[in-house]
C-alpha cells in the first residue's frame, strides 16, 4: 500500500508479516503458538488467583511475583490478535492507530516486567541481607508504592513513542518485518527524518532495560558478597537456593532481549526467519517458562494452585 505524505493517518494502514518461508505451514504452526499462549496466560493467571486467595502467600516475594505473571499476561494478551488472526485467518492488515496501540502496550509491559524482576532482586537482597527485618521493610504500602512506581516509569517512558510517531508523514510500503508492531519497525516506515525517534527510543532502552539490568547485577554482586559471609555452608546453600527462581527469570528475560539487539547490529543480512526466531523467543519464552519455573521451583506457590483446585471442588 502507498500513501501520500500528507495522507491522513485515519486511513492508512500497515502490514504485518508472518513467519518468512514457512507461510504454507501457518496452519500447522498455530499449534505450538496457541499451546504457548495458553499456558502461559493460563499460568501465570494462576499464580496471581493463588496469591491473592492464599494468605500464606501474602508475604513480598510472593506479591512481586504476582506483579510480574501481571506483566506477563500483559505481553502475551497485546501480541495474541495479531500473531493468531495472521497464523489462523492470514489477517496481516491493521489498522495504523491500532498498531500504535500494541506497540505501546508491548513495550510497556516489557518496562514493566523488567522494573519488577529489579524489584525481586531487592526483595531477594533484604531477604538474605537482613532476614529479621525483612517483613519490616517490605512492608504491604512500600510495595504497592514500588508497583505503582514501575508502571508509572514504564508507562510514562513508552507514551512519547507513538504520539511522536503519529506526527510524521508515510509514504513508502508500510509493511513491518513481525506479527506484532515494535518501535523498531515503524521507525523504518516514515518518509521523513526520524532520528529523535531513534534517540529517544535508545535513551528509553537504556534508562528503563540497561539501568534495571545493571541494578540487578550490582544486587547478585551484594547478595553474593552476603551469602559469603555466611559461616555455615548449609545456611549458603539455602540462601542461594532461594535466589535460583529469579536467576531463571532474569536470564530468560534479558539473554533472548540481547540476542535481538545483536542480531539486529552483527547480522543484518541473516534470514528474516532467524530474526523472527529470535523476537518470537524474547516475547513468547519467558511468560511460558517463568510460571513452570516457579511452581516447580516454589513449594508455596505449588500448595496455593493445588489449594485453589482443592476449594474448587469441594464448592462444587
Amino acid at each position: 500500500m502507498r500513501a501520500e505524505s500528507n495522507e491522513s493517518l485515519d486511513v492508512l494502514s500497515v502490514f504485518l508479516t508472518g513467519i518468512p518461508g514457512l507461510e504454507a505451514q501457518h496452519g500447522w504452526l498455530s499449534i505450538p503458538f496457541f499451546t504457548m499462549y495458553v499456558v502461559a496466560i493460563v499460568g501465570n493467571s494462576l499464580i496471581m488467583a493463588a496469591v491473592h486467595v492464599d494468605t500464606a502467600l501474602h508475604e513480598p516475594m510472593y506479591l512481586f511475583l504476582s506483579m510480574l505473571a501481571v506483566t506477563e499476561v500483559g505481553v502475551s494478551v497485546s501480541t495474541l490478535p495479531t500473531v493468531m488472526g495472521i497464523l489462523w485467518f492470514d489477517a496481516r492488515q491493521i489498522d495504523f492507530d491500532g498498531c500504535l496501540a500494541q506497540m505501546f502496550f508491548i513495550h510497556a509491559f516489557s518496562g514493566m516486567e523488567s522494573g519488577v524482576l529489579l524489584a525481586m532482586s531487592y526483595d531477594r537482597f533484604v531477604a538474605i541481607y537482613n532476614p529479621l527485618r525483612y517483613t519490616a521493610i517490605l512492608t504491604l504500602s512500600r510495595i504497592i508504592c514500588m508497583g505503582l512506581g514501575i508502571t508509572l516509569k514504564s508507562v510514562m517512558f513508552m507514551a512519547p513513542l507513538p504520539i511522536l510517531l503519529k506526527q510524521l508523514p508515510y509514504c513508502h510500503v508500510n509493511v513491518l518485518s513481525h506479527s506484532y508492531c515494535l518501535h523498531s519497525d515503524l521507525i523504518q516506515l516514515p518518509c521523513a527524518d526520524t532520528k529523535l525517534n531513534s534517540i529517544l527510543g535508545l535513551s528509553i532502552v537504556l534508562a528503563t532495560f540497561g539501568l534495571d539490568s545493571l541494578l540487578i547485577v550490582v544486587s547478585y554482586v551484594l547478595i553474593l558478597y552476603t551469602v559469603l559471609g555466611i559461616a555455615s555452608g548449609e545456611g549458603r546453600r539455602k540462601a542461594l537456593n532461594t535466589c535460583v527462581s529469579h536467576i531463571c527469570a532474569v536470564l530468560l528475560y534479558y539473554v533472548p532481549m540481547i540476542g535481538v539487539s545483536v542480531m539486529h547490529r552483527a547480522a543484518k543480512h541473516a534470514s528474516p526467519l532467524v530474526h523472527t526466531l529470535m523476537s518470537s523467543i524474547y516475547l513468547f519464552v519467558p511468560p511460558v517458562l517463568n510460571p513452570i519455573i516457579y511452581s516447580v521451583k516454589t513449594k508455596p506457590i505449588r500448595q496455593g494452585i493445588f489449594n485453589l483446585f482443592s476449594c474448587k471442588r469441594k464448592w462444587l
